[in-house]
């Protein structure tokens, strides 16, 4: 899975710290998300979608 995750972070000027606030999980939740070595549940996924007003899809793309 590919995920959009650190264009939209710069994009929307967050930092990790920032974006992991915003959906209630730790920094390194967010650097492993961006890194593709984790799979967010299906609620985090849509937290983080919420947040860059975008759809699941948008930001997590299945390969």
């Amino acid at each position: 899975m590919i995920t959009r995750i650190k264009e939209l972070r710069a994009r929307e000027n967050l930092t990790q710290i920032d974006l992991a606030q915003k959906v209630g999980v730790r920094r390194e939740t967010i650097v492993f998300l961006e890194k593709g070595k984790y799979n967010p549940s299906l609620k985090l996924a849509y937290d983080i979608s919420k947040v860059f007003k975008m759809r699941i899809e948008e930001v997590f793309i299945m390969e």
